[in-house]
């Protein structure tokens, strides 16, 4: 049998994922946004890399295989917070001479929005926002039998009032509803040109006069279908029948037909309404149409009203100590529930965390006066350090090289293994005094700072420098326990590089 998903599945989905984020009803999770895949070019591993990646870029795969190489190429992670995180709906400006769909509860594939051909109300364009960043509803758009589709608006409409109204001093016949103002926080984090955030909790001191001001099927407006003849000029009130009660209509008739219609008086409960106009004068066939609003009336559930079933996840790189600099990233992710490094349980919670292993190195005892400035590793370069009995190699890659401080961090995707006959162990260094050897360096080599222990900062020039991990024998273990967390997004990108001066603000959309 014929069957759908209705939008409505896809409202709850992104209130359930809110509800997620924000911790609000339900156990709490903790998402984190990631950068990641250094060197995208690098086709010596094994399923890592493209030469075409910069402008061919592939698409991200789904599938266990593929969620475990986005582990691997993990660089740092920042945790996404309640205010990180917006419900939103497509950005409508509202321009003069535009003309706009007005709200309705029929718009179907049999019944499609005559301004934008639209097979849903949410496809359609029948909320603006002007340009003091005010959100309305069309009330109505001055639709008639003489403008059929509606007129263009004229008005902007600025009103912060309740009620429904018209905009201006001049008419266009159009009617607005007041919903919200984008605050100016959500303007710089989730306000772009094809998106624009909805009130997080709705209904809250912000929003409460238009939340409360909602009334159950209470009837806005009506629009004549048919003006008829023969009616007697005048004003006339009629009642609005159907399943709700209350409601009243002012008609006005100029020259024997129905010139205009107001609601004097909006009633409530209506889920269908009817005007039958006979007054016994001789006329005829004037015919209307009830908007019925939505459950609730129009202010009680925005997030079902607008059709809220994206979400918009903002997050900022600047200055953590976890977010490398220098180097490139080419994917951006979503993660959930990572766990710390060492466990299989204990959730990471934690504002910022790095995915990067890190060494600690210092010139060796054979070459005095050498400083680690005078030393060069190149990114992503390929690292090997003789480490164990068995006369194995430890191998990585470098994600950052700071002279100054004399840290290493590397990143470890699967695949070093083989990518030569060697002996490699492609999961760890040891820590110990070898040297740590990488193609393309120049100055000396350098070995590991196994004085270097229990420390987790260091000074440079008087400055103290915090490194954001724990060193022990010159090495320091990532944050993130690989392979752990939920991978939800995945985005892949064309290589951008990251400087000192540089911050990153990334916008993600998700669409349920």
């Amino acid at each position: 049998m014929p069957a759908i998903i209705t939008d409505q599945f896809r409202i709850l989905n992104a209130e359930t994922f809110a509800k997620s984020v924000t911790g609000i009803g339900t156990t709490s999770n903790f998402y984190y946004t990631f950068l990641a895949h250094p060197n995208p070019t690098n086709i010596s591993i094994e399923e890592y890399g493209n030469v075409n990646w910069a402008t061919t870029t592939p698409d991200p795969r789904d599938s266990f295989e593929q969620e475990n190489r986005y582990h691997d190429s993990m660089l740092f992670l920042n945790k996404i917070n309640v205010n990180d995180f917006a419900r939103i709906v497509p950005r409508v400006n509202w321009s003069s001479g535009i003309t706009y769909d007005m709200y309705r509860n029929d718009y179907d594939i049999t019944n499609p929005a005559p301004q934008t051909s639209s097979k849903t109300l949410y496809e359609s364009r029948f909320y603006v926002v002007n340009s003091e960043f005010k959100v309305y509803i069309c009330i109505n758009n001055g639709t008639s039998p003489d403008f059929p589709k509606g007129q263009p608006s004229q008005h902007e409409p600025t009103f912060v009032s309740t009620g429904p109204q018209k905009a201006g001093t001049g008419s266009d016949n159009y009617i607005w509803k007041y919903l919200y103002t984008i605050s100016p926080a959500d303007i710089v984090k989730f306000t772009t040109e094809k998106y624009m955030p909805l009130p997080t909790n709705w209904g809250d001191s912000n929003t409460e006069s238009v939340k409360n001001a909602a009334v159950r099927g209470r009837i806005e407006t009506v629009v004549i279908k048919n003006r008829g003849s023969g009616y007697t000029s005048g004003t006339y009130t009629e009642d609005i029948l159907g399943d709700g009660n209350g409601g009243k209509v002012s008609i006005v008739i100029i020259n024997q037909q129905i010139s205009s219609i107001e609601v004097s008086s909006p009633g409530k409960d209506y889920t269908r309404g009817v005007i039958n106009y006979n007054p016994g004068d001789g006329g005829s066939n004037a015919e209307f149409e009830v908007i019925i609003p939505p459950n609730g009336g129009h202010g009680a559930d925005i997030y079902r009203e607008l059709g809220s079933y994206r979400v918009m996840v903002y997050s900022k790189y600047d200055s953590s100590s976890d977010f490398i600099t220098q180097n490139t990233f080419s994917r951006i992710g979503i993660v959930r529930n990572p766990t710390q490094y060492g466990s299989l349980t204990n959730i990471l919670n934690t504002n910022t965390a790095t995915t990067l292993g890190a060494l600690k190195l210092k010139p060796s005892s054979g070459n005095p006066g050498i400083s680690t400035s005078s030393v060069t590793y190149p990114l992503n370069g390929e690292i090997r350090q003789s480490v164990g009995t068995a006369g194995s190699t430890a191998v990585g890659y470098v994600a950052s090289w700071d002279g100054d401080t004399g840290v290493l961090r590397y990143y470890q995707p699967v695949g070093l293994s083989t990518i030569s006959n060697n002996n490699f162990r492609n999961f760890d260094f040891e820590g110990n005094a070898n040297p740590v050897t990488c193609i393309g360096m120049s100055g000396n080599t350098l070995i590991p700072d196994t004085s270097f222990t229990n420390v987790s900062s260091i000074t440079v020039g008087g400055k103290v420098i915090n490194l954001g991990q724990t060193f022990i024998l010159g090495k320091a273990n990532p944050e993130v326990e690989k392979y752990s967390g939920d991978i939800i997004y995945i985005d892949n990108r064309a290589p951008i590089s990251r400087s000192e001066s540089q911050k990153e603000e990334v916008k993600v959309v998700v669409e349920f």
